[in-house]
């Protein structure tokens, strides 16, 4: 969270459409922090997305296929991804994930685990702990300016209002 994930999708995308290149651009439908059809960076940069709540959802709008397939916030998409993105993959087409590899717990997020293993190149970005100025590893939910308890659903959608970066130093978890 903050560490420029969704800045970096949207300069990939960007840097395609200038290619001239055939672009599909994809986001989770219960993301919609900052609008329903675009994916939107914390400093407002923005491109135009296509809202899906599933992969086979997503696979409608892949005809004809494009050269480049992007996906923000991938944690809150279902396993159906995998495959999808794999057999993409295998076709030659260019795919762009982006999302949390941990959730607010600091434990593993969603089917992350699982594309990052599988990716050919994998950029971890870090944002800035505001406690101490470390790199920030972790997604620190906040209830109330306290930390969020362990037994808490895993998913919240929110942005400053809910979280913060944080160092595995500062990161807490209630239990």
């Amino acid at each position: 969270m903050f560490s420029g994930k969704s800045e970096e999708l949207i300069r990939r995308v960007k840097r395609a459409l200038i290619a001239r290149q055939r672009v599909r651009v994809f986001k989770p439908r219960l993301d919609t922090r900052y609008h329903e059809s675009q994916v939107v960076s914390h400093d407002g940069e923005r491109v135009e997305a296509i809202p899906v709540a599933s992969a086979q959802e997503m696979e409608a709008y892949l005809s004809p296929r494009p050269e480049v397939v992007a996906v923000d916030e991938v944690q809150f998409l279902d396993r159906g991804l995998l495959p999808l993105v794999e057999r993409l993959a295998q076709e030659g087409v260019r795919v762009i994930l982006a999302g949390l590899d941990l959730d607010f717990r600091g434990e593993p997020f969603g089917l992350m685990p699982e594309l990052l293993a599988r990716a050919e190149f994998v950029e971890k970005l870090t944002a800035i702990c505001p406690r101490c100025g470390a790199p920030a590893t972790r997604t620190q939910r906040l209830v109330n300016g306290r930390p969020a308890r362990y037994s808490d659903p895993v998913i919240l959608v929110g942005a400053q209002e809910h979280y913060e970066p944080r160092c595995r130093a500062c990161h807490q978890v209630a239990y």
